[in-house]
């Protein structure tokens, strides 16, 4: 059997060690820290926003981003259909109801149309939505200038779901920066990972105050435990976000090698009919390519899932497109407006293995049982 290639496996730098070391050097391995406040402090400086907090996850991060915009129970809020349920949960988790848009062609984001429809219609019915939560899928910046527009002449904020997209940028700027929060993810299998964890980044420095102040029980400043508020056990550890420090160091690096996975695998496969890769719209966009993802035609009579059992011969994993949530069991009863593409994109694409700790010859082993496929 030859090794497993993983579809993104974690990638050490061997810099981590150094932050680790010193939080156990001074014993210090209790939450929070010097690493947390360092880990923080590089978010900030490598996005452009002016305060950050380090959470234990990017879905913490989307349920306090929630909490901070006062969405509750009977609210609405408009979000992707095709991303992964981390996206649409936590919109349950605080009592209100997710209302699904689907994506354009050409990022697989959001579709500006049908986000302008579902405003207008939900606003027939005599409910504005309170949010929108817009997710960069596989590290493709969404239509924001289009969706910014929208946003501003609605007047409903923008929640930006960049767990899959550190390190790509919309104009220059980084992604997670264009609406009030932003949700970034460090999950196992991320462009940069904390083994777990997730931070909420915003130009509002007293919303990021209240942020860690909710995320650590929201206890009271008193000398005893006193609590006025609901908390909650969000935030990430001083030896974890040591990893994190250590991975920041070598970010832009994972980057510039996603982005040549991107390429070796279009260079090698693209030049068959039967595959297709998306391309960035324009100049504006700069995609992480966090996960290279292939479209198979669907008139060759062999389905991408064909394609992920023949792989898996081989000892390589790869994986389907997300299945939209307006698909899904658990949110089969909530309000969706569709136009199909996202369905046509589970139906027809696949993730390719794109680990930054995987070898040249790897994927030269991955696209030679691709072809021979």
């Amino acid at each position: 059997m030859n090794k497993r290639i993983w579809l993104s496996a974690p990638h050490m730098s061997g810099h981590e060690q150094k932050f680790v070391k010193e939080a156990f050097d001074t014993n210090w391995v209790a939450p929070l820290g010097p690493n947390v406040n360092g880990f923080e402090e590089d978010l900030c400086k490598f996005t452009g926003s002016k305060a950050s907090a380090a959470l234990s996850s990017g879905t913490a991060a989307l349920h306090l981003a929630l909490i901070l915009s006062n969405i509750g129970v009977g609210d609405e809020v408009l979000v992707s259909s095709f991303t992964f349920s981390a996206s649409v949960n936590p919109i349950v988790y605080v009592g209100a109801t997710p209302i699904l848009i689907d994506s354009e062609h050409e990022t697989w984001n959001m579709s500006p149309e049908l986000l302008e429809t579902a405003i207008k219609d939900r606003l027939s019915k005599g409910k504005k939505p309170k949010a929108i939560i817009i997710v960069h899928l596989y590290g493709m910046p969404a239509m924001m200038n289009e969706i910014l527009d929208i946003s501003k002449r609605y007047e409903i904020p923008i929640i930006e779901d960049a767990a899959e997209a550190l390190g790509s940028t919309y104009n220059g700027k980084a992604l997670g920066t264009f609406g009030k929060y932003g949700i970034l993810s460090f999950n196992g299998n991320k462009i940069i990972t904390t083994s777990g964890g997730g931070a909420l980044i915003s130009d509002d420095i007293e919303s990021i105050q209240k942020t860690r102040f909710l995320a650590t029980q929201a206890r009271d400043n008193a000398p005893y435990y006193q609590h006025s508020h609901i908390g909650y056990n969000y935030r990430m550890s001083n030896i974890v976000a040591g990893i994190g420090r250590g991975q920041m160091e070598i970010l832009s690096e994972r980057v510039r090698q996603k982005r040549e996975i991107f390429d070796f695998y279009k260079n090698t496969l693209g030049i068959s009919k039967e595959f297709k890769f998306t391309e960035e719209p324009g100049s504006k966009f700069r995609s992480n390519r966090w996960l290279t993802t292939v479209i198979m035609d669907s008139t060759v009579g062999r389905t991408p899932e064909d394609l992920r059992q023949y792989l898996e011969k081989f000892n390589i994993e790869s994986r389907p497109l997300w299945k939209p949530m307006h698909l899904q069991p658990v949110f089969a009863n909530c309000p969706s407006y569709t136009n199909g593409v996202s369905e046509r994109l589970f139906k027809t694409g696949l993730c390719l293995p794109s680990g930054t700790i995987s070898e040249q010859s790897d994927f030269e082993y991955v696209v030679e049982k691709i072809l021979q496929f």
